[in-house]
């Protein structure tokens, strides 16, 4: 039924709550998962210095960002190899909503599978939600698991 699954991960606890159902179906259904990673543009202002430097440190930035989630995402790519699971990695650049779109159609995406960071209210008018972007607007299956808290041990 799957052959591809596209994972969007942020590097968030709340975000890996994806990846046992993930796991469980790439098994299942001997399907390939790719990991993927939103860098979105970082905003920088221009002040006063030799021309240049500014743009020099904000591609240096998101170089650095590029690199760790590169880091981060083989991780996560190396576990599921063990367990037998075919997957790769892809670095992204943009909106996320866009970008994850993009790759779900450039990879041919049988399945999203994305964690809710369950946001509401006013935090999701400010932050908005990704997994509320990809919901409206994807034209494939999805698999949306609202990420819980963990609880504390004050509170337990």
């Amino acid at each position: 039924m799957y052959r591809t699954i596209l994972v969007p991960l942020d590097g968030s606890p709340r975000a890996e709550a994806i990846l046992p159902h993930v796991e469980d179906l790439a098994a299942r259904y001997e399907a390939k998962v790719v990991f993927v990673r939103v860098i979105e543009p970082v905003p920088y202002v221009m002040g006063p210095g030799p021309e240049g430097i500014p743009v020099m440190l904000h591609e240096q930035e998101l170089k650095q960002r590029a690199d760790q989630a590169r880091e981060y995402l083989k991780a996560q790519q190396g576990e599921f190899r063990e367990r037998g699971i075919a997957a790769s990695v892809h670095i992204l650049h943009g909106p996320s909503v866009e970008a994850i779109l993009e790759a779900a159609e450039q990879e041919d995406a049988d399945l999203i599978a994305i964690a809710s960071h369950g946001r509401s209210g006013l935090s999701r008018v400010f932050y908005g939600s990704v997994a509320a972007g990809i919901l409206h607007r994807a034209d494939r299956p999805l698999l949306v698991v609202r990420a819980q808290k963990k609880l504390e041990k004050a509170d337990r």
